[in-house]
């Protein structure tokens, strides 16, 4: 407890809590994970999956990186995908972004170097395919927001097309993939109606 002995006192705090209120909170949570929910979310520390549906540790698979993209060519969101519908059996796919996303910002800007220019990649291929929708946009604010929104929707037509969601059609429990938006402004979450029954 060298470093950060803060972050150390809060987890005893929240181990303490969650004993008091629930003394076999920690048991049930050895127990073997069957969450009915795979959460593809941006890696903002101000979208906390779990927190803003109301659900507990346990509940919810969750996969998060910059701009909540899914991309054919990452093992590591392909992975955590293949888990949740071959072994966990998922119900729903839920992909959601949010507004005021910096990564989403970064692609409507100049190139970066490095990394994050190649994840960006992603992100600047959905603003080049609505180029004529957002560039009728009024303000960069404006453009911003939507391209949010379009980049939720492209990321779960994305992840339709990955052939182990496209097997999970087959299962005798149907998926259902799910594109949402969450606003920071007044902690809502938005449903973009773009949702998909696989199969």
């Amino acid at each position: 407890m060298k470093f950060l002995p803060q972050l150390f006192e809060n987890n005893r705090e929240w181990a303490r809590s969650q004993r008091e209120s629930d003394p076999d909170f920690f048991q049930h949570l050895c127990d073997i994970q069957s969450p009915k929910h795979l959460w593809i979310g941006c890696s903002d520390s101000r979208v906390p999956a779990n927190q803003i549906v109301g659900l507990a540790p346990g509940e919810m698979f969750v996969h998060r990186n910059i701009a909540n993209a899914v991309s054919l060519d990452d093992p590591n969101c392909m992975a955590v995908v293949q888990y949740a519908v071959e072994t966990l059996g998922i119900e729903h796919l839920i992909v959601c972004g949010h507004y005021g996303c910096g990564g989403v910002r970064a692609a409507l800007g100049p190139p970066l170097t490095g990394h994050l220019e190649q994840w960006l990649t992603h992100i600047r291929v959905v603003r080049e395919h609505h180029a004529a929708e957002i560039d009728a946009l009024a303000d960069v604010d404006a453009q911003w927001r939507r391209l949010c929104e379009l980049n939720v929707m492209e990321q779960v037509a994305t992840v339709c097309r990955v052939p182990i969601v496209e097997a999970a059609g087959r299962r005798e429990k149907p998926l259902v993939v799910h594109g949402w938006i969450y606003d920071l402004s007044d902690g809502l979450l938005r449903d973009l109606d773009v949702s998909v029954r696989v199969g």
